[in-house]
C-alpha cells in the first residue's frame, strides 16, 4: 500500500482505521491528523471501529460517455464512535439508509465501504 493509505489503517493481523482525538476536548477526527501538522501535538491516534450503519448516500450518475457505471457514495455512522466517515459504497445493488457495511482498504481511495451481508459477521 502507498505511504498516504497507510496512514489510514493501523498495523497488525486484522486491520483498524485510524483516526485522531484532540487531547484537551476529546473530539475526534477522521481522517487522522498527521504528525507532520502543526496540530499534531493537540492530537493522539486512536482505532476506531470499522463497522458501521449507512446515514445518507447519494448515487452518482457519470456522463454516458466516461463509460464508467453509477456508483454510490455515503456517511456511514460507525459503531462506538461518535464519527460519520464519507466514502465509496460497494457490495449492495440498492444501498438503504440504517444498512451495515465495513470499511476496508482500498488502493484507489485508502478505504471504501462493502455492504455487510445478512447474518454476515460484524
Amino acid at each position: 500500500m502507498s505511504n498516504s493509505i497507510m496512514q489510514l489503517w493501523g498495523q497488525g493481523p486484522e486491520p483498524t482505521l485510524l483516526a485522531s482525538r484532540n487531547r484537551r476536548t476529546g473530539e475526534i477526527v477522521f481522517p487522522p491528523v498527521l504528525e507532520a501538522s502543526p496540530l499534531a501535538s493537540d492530537y493522539e491516534p486512536l482505532s476506531i471501529s470499522r463497522t458501521g450503519s449507512l446515514y445518507s448516500f447519494t448515487v452518482i450518475h457519470p456522463n454516458p460517455k466516461t463509460g464508467r457505471s453509477p456508483y454510490a457514495m455515503g456517511y456511514v455512522h460507525l459503531d462506538d464512535h461518535p464519527v460519520r466517515v464519507f466514502g465509496q459504497l460497494r457490495g449492495a445493488s440498492a444501498p438503504a439508509i440504517g444498512a451495515r457495511y465495513r470499511a476496508v482498504p482500498d488502493e484507489t481511495f485508502g478505504y471504501v465501504f462493502e455492504s455487510i451481508g445478512q447474518g454476515e459477521a460484524a
